[in-house]
């Protein structure tokens, strides 16, 4: 093999020393680049020549991410709720007692989730617990845990990979990067290459006109061509497979009998949330979790929805719930967000035609405080359907669903129970590919809080779930950004859908 003038001068460098295994930065300093790019790009060509040879360890070290570094300096939510429950009397440990205390509403409802999977219980309204020293020591493994990366980032390897794992599971708190380190050495025959032999040469990369006009490309050294190499083949235009698929389903439902409905991307909570009987509390409502605008503030909601809906929400209305207690805040209801599903839509077509059978579809774009990795993006879209009828039921959902997924290209269908605010019973849908079943979202029937305040006393089959899932699946992509990166070559070796 040619070798080119990078190659030449990294392998000089490495025959100062040829018997060690080199680093990044010691090759650096070697041969005087700043750029790792051409260690990279020589360090391959050299190994491709057999002269080298490539050794690599990967690694992950943990490190505080934003929300880590407020819980290192203030407490763990957790934490912070623990001490004040110790130091309440037992009259006081209740969800208005935590208010009282300064916690404020989207603290609330995920502190008492995490004491509870600790073992705290809700009885008649106030919290107890059964065993103190086993909580009070999970808190102080987690605190302890947070206190250690306020010195900076440290290996993996040196903490609990349960403590790792539960903070991954919460959003802001921690932060994993993985690291590859390379090194290279000589190989036998590298060895064996005299350093003498390694002279930078000057090499014609271009044939140019100018070039030809002299006599100098007589005794040039002419950089080599492998004119059998292939050559990149002109691709015409073709749609973006994302919005490829979204035909593809949209014909799929079409094809069953199904009717396409739209909504706009502005909704009040009211409708976007209260409607589906979301608790006002639920930690979805907060500003972590939801994008609520400025201008407007708020969006008018008729007077009537806002009564029904705080009937529903206190004491159940007509419907045989005793609701979720408190008070129902209407300002709250009338606040202006970016929807962060479509399942509103199928709310207001249902509020629209509460006598009417139907069997309706939406694809539409949703948005939702995520922090962008490999499976979320702040925005993305989402699926929703329902079957409103009289006779609608949850065996007539479940066919409906698998009748989808096997015009998609998936037969193997199967559903497990689960648990969502607004559906009751609720399902999961999962598809075996390659071998493992994967969850590709929920399904189930309207509670009658969200239904009957509407003026429908018919069952409701309801479905929702995340195209950008699917896609991964359909185009075999492991990180959801290579969707939208404006990288058209990537862009052309994806399927055809």
């Amino acid at each position: 093999m040619e070798l080119g003038n990078n190659e030449r001068r990294m392998l000089r460098a490495m025959l100062g020393a040829p018997a060690r295994s080199w680093l990044l930065s010691d090759l650096l300093e070697a041969t005087g680049w700043s750029d790792q790019v051409h260690v990279a790009g020589a360090g391959t060509t050299l190994a491709e020549a057999g002269l080298v040879e490539i050794s690599e360890t990967a690694s992950r070290t943990v490190s505080l991410a934003g929300e880590g570094e407020k819980a290192a300096s203030s407490g763990l939510l957790e934490a912070r709720i623990w001490d004040w429950m110790q130091d309440a009397v037992a009259a006081d440990r209740t969800m208005q007692g935590l208010f009282a205390a300064g916690f404020e509403r989207h603290e609330a409802g995920p502190g008492v989730g995490l004491l509870k999977a600790l073992g705290v219980r809700v009885e008649s309204g106030s919290f107890v617990s059964d065993d103190d020293a086993s909580i009070a020591a999970a808190i102080a493994s987690r605190t302890s845990f947070i206190t250690s990366l306020a010195s900076g980032r440290q290996s993996e390897e040196s903490f609990d990979l349960d403590l790792i794992g539960h903070f991954r599971g919460r959003k802001g708190l921690i932060a994993i990067e993985e690291t590859t380190s390379r090194e290279w050495q000589l190989t036998k025959a590298g060895k064996a290459i005299k350093s003498n032999d390694l002279k930078d040469v000057e090499q014609i990369g271009q044939v140019t006109p100018e070039l030809l006009q002299g006599e100098d490309w007589k005794n040039a050294e002419f950089k080599p061509f492998d004119v059998n190499a292939p050559a990149p083949i002109p691709a015409g235009g073709r749609p973006h497979p994302m919005q490829a698929l979204i035909e593809r389903i949209r014909s799929v439902f079409l094809e069953m009998g199904f009717s396409e409905i739209e909504g706009d991307y502005v909704q009040s909570a009211g409708w976007n949330m209260d409607a589906l009987y979301i608790p006002q509390s639920h930690p979805a409502r907060t500003m972590q979790d939801t994008f609520y605008l400025t201008e407007p503030a708020s969006i008018d909601v008729e007077p009537t929805m806002l009564d029904l809906w705080a009937s529903v929400h206190e004491h159940g209305h007509d419907t045989g719930s005793r609701g979720w207690g408190g008070t129902f805040d209407r300002e709250e209801a009338c606040k202006a967000l970016l929807r962060t599903h479509t399942t509103v839509n199928t709310i207001r077509h249902i509020a629209q035609n509460p006598d009417v059978p139907c069997r309706v579809f939406g694809i539409g774009r949703v948005f939702r405080q995520e922090t962008i990795d490999r499976t979320h993006l702040p925005e993305f879209h989402q699926i929703e359907g329902i079957i409103h009828e009289p006779d609608a039921n949850l065996p007539m959902l479940i066919t409906t669903l698998k009748t989808f997924y096997a015009k998609m290209g998936y037969p193997d269908v199967r559903v497990r129970p689960a648990y969502f605010p607004y559906t009751e019973p609720s399902v999961e849908v999962e598809v075996l590919w390659r071998g493992e079943w994967l969850e590709l979202g929920g399904s189930g029937i309207f509670r009658p809080e969200v239904t009957e305040p509407l003026g429908s006393e018919w069952p409701v089959c309801a479905w929702g779930m995340g195209l950008e899932r699917l896609a991964m699946l359909i185009l075999g992509l492991d990180d959801i950004r290579e969707l939208y990166q404006p990288d058209l070559t990537r862009l052309q070796d994806m399927p055809i859908l």
